[in-house]
């Protein structure tokens, strides 16, 4: 199997990764939303079941949990999408104004 030699800089195979890294980094912040999302909800709600076996109140720690967990995750994504709204909006307006 032959492999077909390009010169420097010109391998097509290169700028497709780079292009893909490109977007990766672009995207990255959106990817780990449902991750913070899901990891603030399943960890106060393992806490309220953990403080529920301590002190004997089940079900309302698990449920309080879950509730905290829920509107502190929404709260943060929400204010997560805000921002990155905003830094993206800022840097196409920077693009723009350098094109013109």
């Amino acid at each position: 199997m032959s492999s077909k030699q390009y010169p420097a800089g010109n391998d097509p195979h290169d700028k497709n990764r780079q292009s893909l890294f490109e977007s990766l980094r672009e995207y990255s912040p959106y990817l780990t939303l449902g991750f913070q999302l899901a990891a603030a909800v399943v960890g106060f709600f393992l806490l309220g079941a953990w403080l529920d076996d301590r002190w004997e109140t089940s079900p309302w720690l698990k449920l309080l949990g879950l509730l905290v967990g829920s509107i502190g995750g929404f709260v943060k994504f929400f204010k997560t999408v805000a921002n990155l709204e905003k830094k993206d909006r800022l840097m196409k307006k920077d693009s723009s104004s350098r094109e013109t």
